[in-house]
């Protein structure tokens, strides 16, 4: 494969994100308690833990845009990106686990449906099939970088919305399996 293909644009912002993920859970960690005087609640960790968090999420966005507008998709891009988003994510949770933010079940439930779908997608490759996100899949994703972004930040109602994401978080899981239960079904034989 050509160098070119590898660092194209979209793969470099994916990878990005791989790096731009254990700042948010340094910062978030570091717990940097000056405060902000036009927010109240908010520390100065906080607030940078989430700008990093935002710039990741929107790197997310452009990834897939700038692939699809210029053609540019590739498997290790599909990869890449479905990489960087569990990083950024489980990152994000481990940090707000850490600060007694998130209740560690709900990163479990996340976690959990993360691997039984990647496993899915290795199955489908090694019959061949590349098995892209879905619009459930991205739903997922943006409900949840909402949602982190939202405890990060101590906004209010951020607990029920990653409730939604946890629910949507499932749903797309199940959503996953039950589409591809013929090629489960073909690998088992």
């Amino acid at each position: 494969m050509r160098s070119s293909k590898i660092l194209n644009v979209p793969n470099i912002l994916s990878l990005a994100r791989v790096f731009l993920a254990p700042l948010v859970l340094l910062f978030i960690s570091l717990r940097i308690d000056t405060p902000i005087p036009f927010m109240k609640d908010l520390s100065l960790g906080d607030a940078i833990a989430a700008t990093v968090f935002i710039i990741a999420g929107i790197t997310d966005a452009l990834d897939g845009y700038i692939a699809r507008k210029h053609k540019l998709i590739t498997t290790l891009g599909i990869f890449i990106d479905s990489l960087a988003d569990k990083v950024l994510v489980i990152a994000a949770m481990l940090a707000l686990i850490e600060s007694n933010r998130l209740p560690a079940w709900i990163a479990m439930v996340i976690i959990t449906r993360e691997f039984i779908v990647t496993g899915f997608r290795l199955v489908a490759a090694v019959e061949k099939i590349i098995v892209p996100a879905s619009k459930l899949g991205k739903l997922k994703t943006v409900t949840q970088i909402i949602a982190l972004t939202m405890l990060i930040l101590h906004i209010p109602y951020g607990m029920e919305v990653m409730w939604l994401a946890v629910l949507i978080t499932v749903w797309s899981g199940m959503d996953y399996l039950i589409k591809g239960s013929s090629i489960l079904a073909a690998s088992a034989e």
